[in-house]
């Protein structure tokens, strides 16, 4: 890429992918109306660039107009390919009708998004029975994969770690991690009945009681899964947790509940900012961006 153009509550990332890149990066101007309508404004200075846009899709719906915005405009100021950046892609989980006369909003989505943009990067999407971004996308993506930098956290932060994954689902995934970390690992069983109520069993292990019990999860939310964990592990017995994850989304008082429940730190990457970021990106998703910008 060789202008970054920075949409509002990315400009920690933005700084650090200008510390790696050296491209130039522009704030975009997102001016809101007492109608809710908005005003985007870009610098002008866009004649035959590749435009990357640095936006995280964590509250998709104001963000997402704006967005089509903005690439559409850069356009009109002669840039030669635009593309997105989004640490954090939204409506990904809907891949499927689970109800009578419900949207299938994955790829009415992604249809949404390639109208405007020539390339997407993402770290770590929502992904169920989508197995691949392809499957959704008709324009060139990357996917960033965090399980090496999770493990790069984890290695000098916590060397006693025995890794914990949420559900089944996520073995694969926390086995990576754990091999990365040269840690143990094991994974809860969870029953969610409803969007807030789970039901959580901690298995049975010394290594869980002997060492420090690191829970990973893609996305922390309502943050009950967590919660609920932590209950567990301290009815067996282990030392509090350790609660790594990718994506910060923390709804309503998510964050504070997890921490008031025993966790010992919340670590998160900055897919999206939050105070808890301690784990950065830039460096993954800069390097996508810039194959992709080669290739375009």
């Amino acid at each position: 890429m060789s202008v970054l153009l920075v949409f509002p509550g990315m400009e920690a990332l933005a700084t650090q992918i200008v510390e790696r890149t050296g491209n130039h990066a522009h704030p975009v101007d997102l001016h809101h109306f007492p109608d809710g309508e908005t005003l985007v404004t870009l610098p002008e200075q866009l004649v035959d660039q590749d435009v990357a846009i640095l936006a995280t899709l964590h509250e998709p719906d104001p963000l997402a107009l704006p967005l089509t915005f903005a690439a559409s405009t850069a356009r009109e100021f002669g840039a030669r390919s635009v593309g997105l950046i989004a640490p954090y892609l939204a409506y990904m989980r809907q891949d499927q009708r689970f109800a009578p006369g419900q949207a299938v909003s994955a790829p009415i989505f992604a249809r949404f998004l390639q109208e405007s943009i020539d390339w997407l990067v993402t770290a770590d999407p929502h992904l169920h029975r989508v197995h691949s971004l392809g499957e959704l996308f008709e324009i060139p993506t990357r996917r960033v994969e965090t399980a090496p930098l999770l493990a790069e956290w984890i290695k000098p932060n916590v060397p006693d770690a025995v890794l914990l994954g949420p559900d089944g689902e996520s073995r694969q995934w926390v086995a990576e991690v754990a091999q990365r970390a040269g840690r143990p690992f094991e994974v809860l069983e969870k029953v969610r009945s409803g969007d807030r109520e789970v039901q959580v069993s901690v298995p049975q292990s010394e290594a869980l009681l002997g060492g420090t019990p690191v829970i990973l999860d893609d996305i922390a939310s309502s943050g009950r899964t967590m919660i609920e964990a932590i209950a567990r592990l301290a009815d067996a017995g282990c030392s509090p947790p350790i609660c790594v994850v990718i994506h910060a989304v923390f709804s309503g008082d998510a964050y504070n509940q997890i921490l008031n429940a025993g966790a010992a730190r919340i670590v998160t990457t900055n897919s999206i900012f939050h105070e808890s970021n301690a784990i950065s990106l830039a460096g993954p998703l800069s390097d996508a961006a810039a194959e992709l910008t080669d290739n375009t």
